[in-house]
């Protein structure tokens, strides 16, 4: 699975998993299992999308993309497979090199801005990171680019209704880190260390000249570079 969009049709508020066959033949109603969870999926309501235009899905073969509405359990990278397990290697994961502290401006709408920023972080629009401290009250998104922002806060105030602010930050590298080198990083001036949604902590540094310092002074923290990391499950069928 590649893809994930919410709210393509508005007046239901639904939820669409984009996948790609990879090999065999779909057919609507097929049961799958569900890689991850190892549980069965019922594949009912297969779409195909073009624009604002579906039509039912009742066959499709490798090459073939599939959108399945109401997946709510499906993630990017899972696979769907039939009789045998599948696996691929992760889509890539790349370093943000952007930070900005989202936060609600209307406190009455807190809910739908936890629950759109949970949908952008799932989709991949950003990615967010959380302070223990701060839980969803403020969260951090993290991006490649600044054009990720302009449209996580269009869908977050359009699809979402939660109007939101974003306060740029200083930050401008991200390092992987691990629970036995954060507290000496936190402990450092110009470093925060957050948690994405997977668990995965983050070390952020507002200059690359002090990340280079720390490496250099404190050889033994964990700073892994965040391109293309690991490998797991794609898309399949």
């Amino acid at each position: 699975m590649f893809k994930v969009q919410a709210n393509m049709d508005p007046a239901h508020r639904d939820r669409i998993a984009f996948v790609r066959v990879c090999s065999g033949r779909f057919e609507r109603g097929m049961v799958v299992t569900h890689g991850p969870t190892g549980k069965p999926f019922a594949t009912k309501y297969a779409h195909s999308v073009f624009g604002q235009e579906r039509e039912t899905v009742d066959e499709a073969y490798p090459g073939d993309v599939v959108g399945l509405v109401n997946a709510t359990e499906v993630r990017v990278g899972d696979s769907l497979w039939v009789d045998e397990p599948v696996t691929f290697p992760t889509i890539p994961s790349f370093a943000p090199e952007h930070f900005a502290v989202a936060r609600v401006r209307d406190t009455g709408r807190f809910k739908q801005f936890r629950k759109g920023i949970a949908q952008l972080d799932e989709e991949g629009v950003v990615q967010v990171l959380r302070d223990d401290a701060l839980g969803d009250q403020a969260p951090m998104l993290a991006a490649v680019g600044p054009m990720q922002f302009e449209v996580a806060v269009h869908r977050l105030e359009n699809e979402f209704g939660a109007p939101v602010e974003l306060s740029p930050t200083g930050y401008t590298v991200a390092r992987r880190t691990d629970e036995a080198s954060a507290p000496a990083l936190k402990s450092m001036r110009g470093v925060a260390v957050l948690a994405r949604s997977d668990g995965v902590l983050l070390a952020l540094f507002e200059s690359p000249y002090w990340l280079q310092r720390v490496e250099g002074d404190q050889p033994e923290l964990t700073l892994a570079r965040l391109v293309a990391e690991g490998q797991g499950t794609s898309t399949g069928d």
